[in-house]
């Protein structure tokens, strides 16, 4: 959908007629929204899960994700949002139950991963670290405009999926931990450490045996 362009005929004001998605009073009426336009910009922060950390998870039945933010300074409500997961892979994955687009003042979505690795076969949901992008209907490239939704791509999240599960009877064995054993006693520095502590162990020794 074209989003309508302001009227600025009000000095310092634009005005943009509402949409029928725009919540209050105003919803489905066409009164039009005044944006002054020394109004910040719009913009959302993400709330779950954490923004300024990578969360991990689990690419399994019945493991849902939630992503979800709080909105402010949106003015004029969009018609819609579209989630996406873009992977370093390059591929970009639709996120939701409605590949992607939610209603404009929803502040969450619920992406099944696993349900939609099954069901798209054609852009493969791998593993790795992806971004998490969130814009309305102006697009992804949208520029910063008063009372507008800023385009959004500041959350970072990874996939995995968990490996099947070998007793130890059956022959399992830690390959890092052995790697990292292997590692530690070829390391110079922990064999001087060895050396230097037997040879003080021995000296100790040495002395206690000539004051007897």
């Amino acid at each position: 959908m074209t989003t309508p362009a302001p009227n600025t005929s009000n000095s310092g004001r634009s005005t943009v007629p509402t949409r029928g998605s725009n919540t209050g009073a105003n919803q489905g009426t066409g009164t039009p929204v005044i944006i002054p336009t020394s109004a910040p910009a719009g913009q959302i922060s993400f709330t779950q899960p954490p923004q300024f950390s990578t969360s991990f998870f689990k690419i399994a039945p019945s493991q849902p994700i939630t992503f979800a933010w709080n909105a402010t300074g949106i003015l004029a409500t969009p018609t819609s949002l579209t989630v996406e997961a873009v992977g370093t892979d390059g591929y970009t994955h639709l996120v939701g139950p409605s590949d992607g687009r939610i209603p404009g003042g929803a502040t969450s979505v619920v992406w099944d991963v696993y349900s939609y690795r099954q069901t798209h076969q054609e852009t493969p949901l791998g593993v790795g670290l992806f971004t998490l992008r969130v814009h309305d209907d102006r697009g992804m490239n949208a520029p910063i405009r008063a009372g507008y939704l800023t385009p959004n791509q500041n959350l970072k999240f990874a996939l995995y999926t968990p490996q099947s599960y070998t007793p130890l009877a059956s022959g399992w064995s830690c390959n890092a931990c052995n790697g990292a054993l292997s590692n530690t006693v070829g390391n110079p520095l922990f064999m001087s450490l060895v050396v230097t502590f037997l040879v003080m162990f021995l000296s100790g020794f040495s002395l206690i045996r000539q004051r007897r």
